[in-house]
């Protein structure tokens, strides 16, 4: 058996070699605005490829204003590509890679607000949240398609190296996965085959149109964490599919409902108070009284989706990306020793943007993340880690 490689070596996705192995995960920024890039955007991502992140990862660009879970949200058009260029040369200069998460918000654009026009769902049965939106018809399906790959030819054109299609989260991709969510009685559902179909459909419209110009990385779900909904058992088939299909170059596992159970990927403290704080006035009381039905706790430990992720692992040989609860050195040499290609990382480099720096310089350094999720609420205005008020909060 092969020695693990370093997290301080090259790694490869697709085409693409990256010059180390952490990769800065997709969180949601608000830093766009209009759908455009700002400067603050920019200046987000340089940091964390002047920080030491192989690769950083811009989330979230919808394919259609439909598909956002904000109005400020990036859509793929051709008035965002002067100020993509910009963001993809400047994370070049600090000598990363940078990738570009794309996707359709469906049932989740209903929670959040989106502007745009009706959010698309697999069925409006299986969440409340789900009646105000519109059940896609296949010719809404075929269209969503499309415009993924017409994202991918915008995104090559933009300078990004790698692409990653959101799948997880019950975001649409998701949400077609989900029994809970997917209804339907057509060829889109029922049997896991046909509630694949979609994600399937998606990923195939996505590599016709990179080719191996560009990395296609997915971000699919392990476990909804909701009764009745997509789960491990189900989630390592479609891994399987996606590997069949040729149409991934690296897999990244994550899990939650950013509809239904939000707080099931982020382990650690829910601060049901700061989210009350951050909703608009006649919603806060609501939220202070009843926002613990909704943001659940989860206790954190280091590596939290690894068990689950091993599952998947073992069933599929392409590249994989251990995401949850890596913070430390210790963790990245175990995801690497048990067969993950890159690892990722979200509130600890938010709390700390220079932190792999210093874990190469003094592989001992730990990150000063406690995971009190108060990060999560600022969503809403500017994403920082509210332990570092200098970082990131608008001046």
């Amino acid at each position: 058996m092969s020695a693990a490689p370093d997290v301080f070596s090259p790694g490869r996705i697709g085409p693409l070699t990256v010059r180390n192995r952490v990769i800065k995960s997709a969180t949601y920024e608000n830093r766009a605005r209009r759908g455009l890039v700002t400067d603050a955007l920019i200046d987000f991502h340089r940091e964390y490829a002047a920080g030491g992140v192989g690769m950083t990862t811009v989330a979230y660009c919808a394919v259609a204003p439909a598909g956002r879970t904000d109005h400020h949200q990036i859509v793929w058009r051709d008035e965002a590509l002067p100020g993509l260029r910009r963001l993809t040369a400047a994370v070049h200069g600090e000598g990363a890679a940078v990738s570009a998460q794309i996707g359709h918000s469906g049932p989740v654009g209903v929670s959040r607000g989106a502007r745009g026009g009706r959010a698309l769902v697999p069925s409006r049965r299986g969440s409340p949240a789900t009646w105000a939106a519109k059940t896609a018809t296949p010719a809404d399906l075929a269209r969503v398609v499309a415009q993924h790959g017409a994202a991918v030819r915008m995104a090559i054109e933009a300078g990004f190296d790698a692409v990653e299609i959101h799948l997880g989260h019950n975001y649409l991709a998701s949400a077609f996965l989900s029994p809970k969510l997917n209804r339907r009685r057509d060829a889109y559902g029922g049997a896991l085959e046909n509630r694949a179909r979609f994600a399937r459909e998606v990923m195939r419209a996505v590599r016709d149109a990179a080719g191996d110009r560009i990395a296609i990385l997915a971000k699919l779900n392990l476990d909804d964490g909701v009764p009745g909904g997509f789960g491990l058992d189900e989630s390592v088939v479609v891994a399987r599919m996606l590997e069949a299909d040729g149409t991934l170059d690296a897999l990244e596992m994550t899990a939650g409902s950013s509809l239904l159970n939000p707080m099931y990927l982020f382990k650690g403290d829910a601060p049901v108070r700061e989210f009350a704080a951050a909703m608009p006035a006649p919603a806060r009381p609501v939220v202070r009284r009843f926002g613990h039905r909704f943001l659940k706790e989860y206790p954190y430990q280091e590596a939290y989706l690894l068990p689950d992720a091993r599952r998947v692992r073992a069933a599929v040989s392409l590249p994989m990306i251990l995401l949850g609860g890596v913070t430390n050195r210790a963790t990245m040499d175990t995801a690497l020793a048990e067969g993950f290609a890159f690892v990722a990382m979200g509130r600890a480099l938010l709390r700390e943007p220079d932190l792999i720096t210093r874990i190469r310089a003094d592989p001992a350094t730990r990150s000063r993340c406690d995971h009190n999720n108060r990060c999560m609420p600022t969503i809403f205005a500017r994403s920082h880690c509210v332990l570092a008020p200098d970082h990131g909060v608008p001046g």
